[in-house]
């Protein structure tokens, strides 16, 4: 197990550098879900499963699914077929599939190495999940939601199109225009 904490810490490292590094934001995010992952395998591999099983359901799912969506919404505009055909090339997929294998790789050595450890591999029910997560955490999934909500509403705002810009830098040509005919006919 000390050896796939060791893997999935470096795999994590990695990812989250190229997270920060790269330019192009989908590469980023996939780069980003793979970092997730990773830090759901240390959990994994300290034995907190409650808290790998989260990161993955919750950070890696859901709130990546989000970013997915925002930045797919950002990205609007003519060169949006390009940018698709960018991202199905084989060069974007190529370092987080790696990582995402050698992660995987990680796992099932975890899996099948745990019953030397001792580790009981005990289900967990989704009441108790429930119950935890609207017990005594209530409060920091409803912040964590308000936080997201908050960031959506930003960034829909930075992403939209603004026409009435537009039409505020088309409106002096029409008020010079009006204002000459104006002047023409007096």
């Amino acid at each position: 197990m000390e050896v796939a904490f060791y893997v999935a810490g470096l795999v994590a490292i990695l990812a989250t550098l190229r997270v920060i590094t790269h330019t192009h934001p989908v590469r980023a995010l996939l780069y980003l879900i793979v970092s997730l992952l990773a830090i759901a395998c240390v959990f994994f591999t300290l034995g907190a499963y409650f808290a790998g099983a989260l990161e993955i359901i919750v950070y890696a799912g859901a709130i990546m699914v989000l970013f997915v969506f925002v930045v797919m919404m950002l990205n609007l505009g003519a060169s949006t077929a390009r940018q698709e055909r960018d991202w199905l090339a084989p060069s974007a997929w190529i370092g987080p599939g790696i990582l995402s294998l050698l992660l995987l790789w990680t796992l099932i050595r975890g899996i099948y190495g745990a019953a030397d450890h001792g580790i009981s591999g005990e289900m967990i029910s989704a009441k108790n999940v429930g119950i935890t997560l609207f017990g005594p955490y209530v409060l920091a999934v409803e912040l964590a939601s308000m936080l997201l909500l908050a960031g959506l509403v930003v960034a829909f705002h930075l992403g939209r199109e603004d026409r009435d810009v537009d039409a505020l830098s088309k409106g002096p040509k029409i008020t010079d225009a009006i204002k000459r005919k104006s002047e023409e006919q007096a």
